[in-house]
């Protein structure tokens, strides 16, 4: 039996889902994974030592703390966290987000802690 390949709704993957700060695999190029998210609150300050990462607004706006000071996001606008530089997400709004990033990319980076999930795909 072949597979033949379809394209990913953004909008119906976001639909399935309703967990805050859980990351959901959509897609796999080459090492790297593309995910969806929706936040809401403030993350955790952290880095990624090794490797850059993208967020792409979808709907909402998105804050992306910086320590030399704040990026602003709306719909469609990207924005790519050079490697090491420490970084704290925060929607005051739920906003549903795109990343690219490594597969296996821990998603608190440095910090660890109680908020560290790994990404789930969807089937």
């Amino acid at each position: 039996m072949s597979t033949f390949p379809v394209p990913v709704n953004l909008a119906d993957k976001l639909a399935q889902f309703s967990e805050l700060w859980s990351q959901k695999k959509v897609a796999e190029l080459n090492d790297y994974e593309v995910k969806l998210a929706k936040l809401k609150g403030e993350f955790v300050w952290h880095s990624h030592e090794n490797t850059d990462e993208l967020f792409l607004v979808i709907s909402g706006r998105l804050t992306i703390q910086l320590r030399d000071g704040d990026v602003v996001l709306g719909p469609g606008e990207l924005f790519v966290v050079p490697r090491g530089v420490e970084h704290c997400p925060v929607a005051e709004e739920e906003t549903a987000i795109l990343l690219f990033e490594p597969a296996g990319t821990v998603n608190t980076g440095d910090a660890g802690g109680p908020m560290t999930k790994a990404a789930e795909t969807f089937n």
